[in-house]
């Protein structure tokens, strides 16, 4: 059994850890995600990262624990995911010619140690002025239904941008590689090992 786990069920963070190489299992923690009263985004991605990677710790002792939680920021207000196409093109027509920026909360828990790290990376993305026909394009072409900022960048999401400005690329995509390697080799499994 692999001593890594990954507390998501996202197939968009299953592929980033992937490319590290090393043999993990995964399973989808149910949490509430719903913010807290006045609690900060910095705050909140920490906080649901590091309840996800707790919610496994019971059920696999001596193992190395991933969580991870992101939130996109518009002036200020944290995006929801869109659910809906018509909800999806308002988002995307807010954003055209603006920056959103993403916080991703990444957790690493040791069971074996009783230890925990928790950070946050954050990566902008600013939007290219969009006209209604792209976003109607976008939108039903690639369905954002599910992601909060109404894009993937794993797909057709590049074409909507200007510029992206940022330490790490999957950052975006919802788990910040190079920080979770610095964790790992803290915690004693250096991928390159």
């Amino acid at each position: 059994m692999p001593r890594l786990v990954l507390a998501s069920g996202s197939r968009w963070r299953r592929q980033l850890l992937d490319r590290l190489a090393l043999p993990y299992a995964w399973e989808s923690p149910e949490i509430d995600e719903t913010p807290r009263p006045g609690e900060a985004p910095e705050t909140l991605v920490h906080r649901l990262a590091l309840t996800k990677a707790e919610r496994l710790a019971a059920t696999h002792p001596d193992h190395l624990i991933i969580g991870a939680d992101q939130v996109a920021l518009f002036e200020g207000e944290i995006l929801g995911k869109p659910g809906s196409e018509a909800a999806a093109r308002a988002q995307l027509a807010r954003f055209s010619g603006r920056r959103v920026r993403f916080l991703t909360g990444l957790a690493l828990i040791d069971t074996g140690r009783g230890q925990h790290r928790v950070c946050h990376e954050t990566f902008d993305v600013v939007f290219r002025r969009l006209e209604a026909r792209e976003i109607a394009t976008y939108v039903a072409r690639e369905q954002p239904l599910d992601c909060a900022g109404s894009f993937r960048m794993e797909g057709l999401g590049i074409t909507l941008f200007e510029r992206l400005e940022g330490d790490d690329p999957n950052t975006l995509i919802g788990l910040p590689l190079i920080r979770l390697c610095a964790m790992l080799r803290e915690a004693g499994l250096d991928p390159l090992a």
